[in-house]
């Protein structure tokens, strides 16, 4: 198990958090997703899924990371 936990470039409201758990437990291994203001932590099991394709698939739904942390 390994997790992920980004800041965003603007605060999640209560639309970008259905949508950010939606899209991101469609991968592969993402076990859970919460969301809280800029911050976004994501658990996932790292033999279904990359950190990258995370980070692809958050960018890919119009966020930018601002920073990461392991």
């Amino acid at each position: 198990m390994a997790s992920i936990s980004v800041s965003l470039d603007r605060n999640a409201d209560r639309h970008d958090v259905k949508l950010l758990k939606r899209e991101l437990d469609t991968l592969p291994g993402v076990t859970s997703v919460s969301v809280s203001g800029e911050r976004l932590a994501v658990d996932y099991d790292s033999t279904g899924v990359r950190q990258a394709d995370i980070l692809e698939k958050i960018q890919a739904l119009g966020y930018h990371v601002r920073q990461e942390h392991a």
